[in-house]
């Protein structure tokens, strides 16, 4: 088995936009793969490289069907295949999985793992059914149907966080001071112009038109993030009657799409922006916890990703959580013994907002950028996802001199 490495530098994120903004125009797959080709050629790398790649994407677009067999021919390399996965809010860390594990197995030596959602603008889809009365079928909002009901649990998905605020007894005070200290973390990735999100994000940003030949418009970084202030956070009400959770302790949709190049230890010199910087990949983990309490699930995600690296949460230098509801933060801090101001730094997807796919991948590429500013060590990334799920990485970033 093979050790499998993220080269320094190969990965990047678009600016996330809020529902219907900048980006609502925008075809997700062929729009990630615009993004992918320039960031590439920024990088100075052939798109030939790859082996392999992992899509990930949640909201269906028009010829999806063909998933990464197409993105990877608009970004240079019609000789690439592999799968197309939905996970759900969990699709960044398992499509990471899926590129690691065919590494690791030998079928490939570099592998792109991608997401790409818009969740602006989503299908609307019609269901035939011959055999019901009058030969009427079923149809659903994609976007909007499924975030309002758990097809088994039977809850809309504030419902799940409500039942874990209740269960550790979270009121909405408490949630409005963390979210506070979320907003100030995020403050810290757009001081000095932006300096930490361009990192890893081209700013400005040129937003293509739909058919991706002029530039229709210019974001300076991710567009719906509002001015958070606990005077403002305490005039709103509970989004479900006599309950807690709130419109401003919860991330919003988003469109976006970003991606993390993956190889092996023979390949990493050759794509590395900074040769003496490694980062392996460490471990996973997944759990699902009982129906309609998902902003727990990540307890145990996290739990069974120490586990497989033999590590305890303490030897954990950078966390980052996937919190669509600030309470899955809260939760995780509770669990472990934690500080929950003491994680998050620059921002996460609370603020930031949640195009689903893309998401994770986000949330691992900062905290990689964090790691190496803090010169090395164990990161992790853990966050939900529907169905009372949860997935979670474990990387190391060290100096290989």
């Amino acid at each position: 088995m093979h050790d499998i490495y993220i080269p320094y530098g190969a990965y990047w994120s678009t600016p996330f936009a809020r529902w219907q903004g900048s980006l609502a125009h925008l075809h997700s797959l062929t729009f990630s793969a615009y993004v992918a080709k320039r960031a590439l050629a920024k990088r100075g790398i052939d798109p030939s490289i790859f082996d392999h790649g992992t899509l990930g994407m949640t909201v269906p677009q028009q010829s999806a069907f063909y998933g990464l067999p197409w993105l990877m021919a608009l970004v240079g390399n019609a000789s690439v295949t592999g799968p197309t996965i939905n996970q759900a809010c969990a699709t960044g860390v398992r499509i990471l999985q899926s590129s690691a594990a065919e590494l690791r197995e030998g079928g490939a030596a570099v592998s792109l793992a991608i997401g790409a959602d818009r969740t602006s603008n989503g299908p609307h889809i019609y269901y035939p059914a011959p055999d019901a009365t009058g030969g009427t079928g079923r149809h659903e909002n994609w976007i909007l149907d499924n975030f309002a009901s758990d097809p088994f649990a039977g809850v809309a998905m504030v419902e799940t966080a409500e039942n874990v605020a209740r269960k550790y007894g979270f009121g909405t005070e408490q949630q409005n001071e963390l979210t506070l200290q979320r907003y100030a973390q995020y403050a810290d990735a757009i001081a000095s112009d932006s300096a930490f999100l361009r990192r890893f994000m081209d700013l400005p940003f040129d937003v293509p038109d739909a058919a991706l030949r002029k530039t229709r418009s210019t974001l300076d970084g991710d567009e719906g993030v509002f001015p958070t202030t606990a005077a403002g956070l305490a005039k709103l009400a509970p989004v479900v009657e006599n309950g807690t959770v709130t419109y401003g302790s919860q991330t919003h949709p988003a469109d976006g799409s970003a991606a993390i190049v993956l190889t092996t230890a023979k390949r990493l010199p050759e794509l590395t922006r900074e040769p003496h910087i490694g980062i392996r990949i460490v471990a996973f983990g997944q759990a699902r916890v009982e129906p309609a309490h998902m902003p727990e699930a990540p307890v145990p995600a996290a739990t069974r990703a120490l586990q497989s690296a033999g590590l305890a949460m303490s030897q954990i230098a950078v966390l980052k959580t996937h919190n669509p509801f600030v309470l899955n933060d809260l939760c995780l801090a509770q669990a472990f013994g934690i500080d929950a101001n003491g994680f998050n730094n620059y921002g996460s997807s609370l603020v930031w907002g949640h195009p689903q796919g893309p998401t994770g991948l986000r949330g691992v590429i900062e905290m990689i950028e964090e790691l190496v500013m803090k010169g090395g060590g164990y990161g992790m990334f853990v966050g939900c996802a529907a169905g009372d799920s949860a997935m979670a990485v474990i990387l190391e970033v060290k100096d290989r001199k």
